[in-house]
């Protein structure tokens, strides 16, 4: 990492790193993800360098835009943020009715599960734009733009469609607050414009990511055709339960009367809830290992190469460009979700046109999700932060990457298990550097550092306090092996965490 500029150059490069903490510490009034999400945004104005992938939406150039954008930013931030809930639906529901219902004006897929729903749903919208549907996707949270939420035809909203959705509701967000005990909270209005940009434009299709749960998410007052549950674990647990089962009876609570339910893999006690409740309200069930899954699969440059059965039979060399054997999973998932979409099963047993499915998935991108970002040494962005992705993210990156050494850089959300995540990567980091994130849900480096030394041992652990500082420290460590040991750095821990190491490597 280069060194930051001195005071007597006469004309400094400004540093990113400066730059962004600055701009996090000004926004002191507000929602404390809210000035992570605008300090990220405006950092990206300041990025040098082509686009490498998916392009993630920068500040507006135009200073009224961007003005506006600040505006709407500011208004909802100053409503519950997402760890502030009421489980409840009534809210939404209220604004849905007052809007005429525009979550009704399309069909949708729903997806809820522990790990793998964002991936799930890039996929599927991946898959919808091969065949000519017009997608519209919701997910949650963002890597570095709130806009990044609300998607048309695989791209972010623009920063003037998201202004003028928020205006248009706005009127009718005010009434809703004003007779209901609480306000709308920052996720409920961001999905109900969500849900008017997808009627307005119109879609075909809406592919729809829950926030948490799933029976009183502010997601679940559509009615989803496919309910998809990608693989359950134990996260958010002092509002989901304790247990896998008690879990499953939360995300099952999307599962509506006469879909169709695609299940990933899940453990016994979470499967047979979900089960129970497709019985209840009628709905028909495809499970990953017995009407669908996974094959064969082979690692290949750039990602893998997969052998899917679907629900209407076999699609051979698809190849995949993401790394895992979690992601192998998601895609068979991903495709018995539009495969059921259309008709297909037991019933339509043909497949989907095959060339126009390798087509689909060889297109597709998960921004933070085992995402290269710089080279020599190799530097890796995953936004794993639970148990259960840190061992599918500790799979994937041995099986991909082969690092003779790798360290990891780590910042956590302080309501996270720390010490099930750290354990999943114990085997495959040589050192950890432990810090944090902006965020004021972030764990303190030295609480984080204490569960690290448990462990790791003292001697390979490391604290850095600053994110860049701590990039900076990994990168230095994976460069005394040398420029051909082979070598890198997994940053992971957070979402939040891996959105702004995104910013600070100059990844746009």
């Amino acid at each position: 990492m280069s060194e930051r500029p001195q005071n007597d150059d006469p004309d400094p490069t400004p540093d990113p790193a400066d730059a962004f903490e600055e701009m996090v510490e000004a926004e002191t009034d507000r929602d404390p993800d809210l000035a992570v999400i605008e300090a990220g945004s405006r950092t990206l104005r300041a990025q040098a360098g082509p686009p490498q992938g998916e392009q993630v939406p920068a500040r507006p150039a135009d200073p009224e835009v961007d003005r506006a954008l600040r505006a709407v930013e500011e208004e909802l931030g100053g409503r519950w943020g997402e760890t502030q809930l009421d489980p409840s639906t009534a809210r939404i529901a209220a604004l849905m009715d007052i809007l005429g219902s525009p979550q009704r004006a399309y069909p949708s897929i729903h997806i809820t599960g522990t790990n793998g729903k964002t991936s799930t749903a890039r996929m599927i919208e991946a898959l919808f734009g091969a065949f000519e549907l017009r997608t519209g996707r919701y997910t949650s949270p963002h890597v570095q733009s709130v806009t990044e939420r609300i998607s048309l035809d695989g791209s972010p909203v623009s920063a003037e469609r998201f202004i003028e959705t928020y205006r248009d509701i706005a009127p009718y967000v005010e009434m809703v607050d004003a007779q209901q005990e609480h306000r709308l909270s920052f996720f409920e209005v961001l999905t109900a414009m969500a849900f008017a940009a997808f009627a307005d434009a119109p879609v075909d299709v809406a592919v729809v990511e829950v926030g948490m749960g799933g029976t009183w998410d502010a997601t679940n007052v559509i009615d989803g055709d496919v309910a998809v549950i990608t693989p359950i674990s134990l996260d958010h647990t002092d509002r989901l339960g304790e247990t896998p089962e008690q879990i499953a009876g939360e995300k099952s609570g999307i599962i509506k009367k006469d879909a169709t339910v695609v299940l990933a893999q899940q453990p016994v006690d979470a499967a047979s809830v979900m089960l129970k409740r497709a019985v209840e309200v009628d709905a028909t069930v495809a499970r990953e290992g017995m009407e669908f899954g996974v094959l064969s699969r082979e690692v290949a440059v750039g990602g893998q190469m997969l052998t899917l059965r679907g629900l209407g039979g076999e699609y051979p060399e698809v190849f995949l460009p993401l790394h895992g054997a979690h992601q192998a999973h998601n895609a068979a998932v991903a495709l018995a979700a539009v495969e059921a979409f259309f008709g297909i099963g037991a019933g339509h047993a043909r497949t989907l046109d095959i060339d126009t499915i390798r087509a689909a998935f060889a297109a597709v991108s998960s921004p933070g999700r085992m995402e290269v970002v710089r080279r020599s040494p190799t530097v890796v962005l995953d936004a794993a932060h639970n148990p259960g992705g840190a061992r599918a993210a500790a799979e994937a990156v041995s099986e991909a990457f082969g690092f003779s050494r790798l360290i990891g850089v780590v910042g956590a959300s302080d309501d996270k298990d720390v010490r099930g995540f750290l354990e999943a990567f114990e085997p495959i980091f040589a050192e950890v550097v432990v810090t944090r994130n902006s965020s004021q849900r972030a764990m303190d480096p030295d609480e984080l550092a204490a569960v690290a030394v448990e462990v790791f041992g003292a001697e390979r652990v490391q604290v850095e306090p600053r994110l860049d500082d701590a990039l900076e420290a990994a990168i230095t460590l994976a460069e005394e092996e040398g420029e051909f040991s082979g070598a890198g750095v997994l940053v992971t821990g957070s979402v939040i965490t891996v959105g702004e190491a995104r910013l600070l490597l100059g990844r746009n």
